[in-house]
């Protein structure tokens, strides 16, 4: 069941980034200007992100089989819509198929594992899902630049649709649900589990972080890393193309390795602190100082992709302090707190990019101001962070 669930979350890691390495291709062919593109990506997320509330209000009630059913069957149409579109128009809606389509696939993995693992196994099993599915990312790098110099842009993705039919049918013939747990005194409604949840002040803290840290790297990783490489640092294709590639692999190895040390320190508020300081200081160094290398620049992209992959860490956190039985819904709203961040940050970035070319702001001080802006932010959603309590034991409740 476990691979089940981690082949379609491999497949929406491939198609988050994708659009670093197929973006001039796309652009030409449905006609695009940079903001466009950076809409185009955003869209993916926003969708993403916006889908978790009905996600968030029907996984505890109906299970995932039937939610991602019908998600990836919105997945296959959005591939396919995208590899012939010649506007647009036609592109944005595939995107928004494609970001609606993968977005229960996380959740009900970690929704699998917060049911039939005992609780003090989330943060290991999480990351390790995270961490494996994660390596879908890279392959949106050189491997995809490979294919479409082979096959073009068009049937490379209609072929992805393909695959992803194959993870439709695996999810109808593998996947059943848990037993559906009650909660003490009978049902609850949607709206009266929000409240439940938005109650519990251990999470307030927790929040900011959530909403900054994977954001940041996603911009980095699904927009700018072509652009920044190629003009500021006169990287060809295809040595972006492995660079892409490289600072997905980090993100995936860093998600994998968490876990071990989450272990090793024994507590998910350390943990995530630790990575996110580390974190900071590289955004500002590559802000501050990224323009006088290449290799230097390369080195601190891997380093923020890595040491930011805390995403399941964090997760692990809030779910300590979230009840059994809202615990589909509880997951999905701090997930969307981590997509709603990202897809809000593309589009800020791509709006700010675009006026700063429309000024003639070289790309050099383009792209060194925007990593010194994701390096503040992200440090005072950190301070916050420290302010939220210690991780505790899950409520028990059925399993």
């Amino acid at each position: 069941m476990f691979l089940t669930l981690l082949f379609p979350y491999f497949l929406g890691n491939f198609y988050r980034p994708f659009l670093a390495v197929v973006a001039g291709e796309l652009s030409r062919d449905v006609g695009l200007d940079s903001a466009g593109l950076a809409s185009l990506q955003a869209t993916f997320l926003l969708a993403f992100a916006f889908t978790q509330v009905p996600v968030a209000l029907t996984l505890d009630r109906f299970g995932p089989r039937r939610i991602l059913i019908l998600s990836l069957a919105a997945a296959v149409a959005g591939g396919v819509l995208l590899s012939v579109s010649t506007q647009p128009w036609h592109a944005l809606t595939a995107m928004a198929l494609l970001g609606a389509g993968f977005s229960p696939v996380m959740m009900a993995g970690f929704y699998v594992i917060g049911r039939v693992y005992p609780s003090h196994r989330f943060a290991t099993l999480s990351s390790l899902l995270f961490g494996l599915g994660t390596l879908g990312d890279p392959v949106s790098g050189a491997p995809l630049t490979l294919a479409v110099s082979l096959f073009g842009w068009r049937p490379t993705i209609f072929g992805m649709a393909c695959i992803t039919v194959v993870s439709l049918l695996l999810i109808v013939i593998v996947l059943r649900d848990p037993p559906r747990v009650t909660a003490p005194g009978g049902k609850v409604s949607p709206l009266a589990a929000t409240r439940e949840i938005v109650a519990i002040r251990a999470l307030w803290p927790i929040a900011p972080l959530m909403f900054v840290s994977y954001a940041v790297v996603a911009a980095v990783r699904g927009l700018w890393i072509a652009p920044y490489l190629a003009q500021v640092h006169h990287f060809g294709p295809y040595s972006v193309g492995l660079a892409a590639t490289a600072m997905g692999l980090a993100l995936a190895l860093g998600g994998i390795f968490y876990a071990p040390i989450n272990r090793y320190l024994g507590d998910a508020k350390v943990t995530v602190v630790s990575g996110a300081a580390v974190t900071v200081v590289a955004w500002l160094a590559l802000g501050l100082f990224g323009v006088y290398s290449g290799t230097f620049a390369l080195v601190l992209l891997f380093v923020v992709a890595g040491f930011g992959a805390s995403f399941a860490i964090l997760l692990a956190h809030a779910r300590a302090f979230l009840p059994t039985h809202v615990l589909g819904q509880g997951v999905t709203m701090m997930n969307l707190l981590f997509f709603g961040g990202a897809g809000l940050g593309q589009w800020l970035s791509g709006r700010y990019v675009k006026a700063s070319e429309i000024a003639s702001v070289a790309p050099d001080l383009i792209y060194g101001r925007l990593f010194t802006a994701f390096g503040v932010v992200l440090a005072v959603a950190l301070g916050i962070y420290l302010l939220s309590p210690r991780e505790r034991a899950a409520s028990p409740g059925p399993q």
